[in-house]
């Protein structure tokens, strides 16, 4: 159970930031895909840009996203280690263009909605 108020609120808070963190995860990815890259180096990538992804919920979602047509890998030696390359696939670049689209809907909605907002 939570100590305090505080707490409780900070939880809520935590659980929500991961909900909408996870609804903007799959344009990152393949946004990023648009290059070639290997799991960490991609990760990194997404660090630089101020996306932190835990390796557990990085690499299930390139797989499900591979399975699901949208990205394709291969597996290469590079630097005497063999390491996993993946691509946007054509279906993936369609995908993301229809993903950013909504994206754009849904920021414009919400910006409409915060501007009577006091901050």
């Amino acid at each position: 159970m939570y100590r305090t108020a505080h707490d409780a609120e900070a939880a809520l808070f935590d659980n929500l930031k991961g909900e909408m963190r996870r609804g903007y995860l799959i344009a990152s990815v393949l946004a990023a895909l648009k290059v070639e890259q290997y799991g960490y180096s991609l990760r990194k990538q997404l660090a630089d840009e101020g996306l932190e992804v835990d390796e557990g919920t990085l690499y299930p979602l390139l797989r499900r996203l591979e399975t699901q047509g949208l990205l394709a890998s291969e597996w290469r030696e590079e630097g005497k280690r063999n390491k996993r390359f993946y691509r946007l696939s054509p279906s993936g670049a369609a995908m993301l263009g229809q993903l950013l689209d909504e994206w754009q809907a849904l920021d414009a909605a919400l910006t409409g909605l915060l501007r009577e907002f006091p901050r």
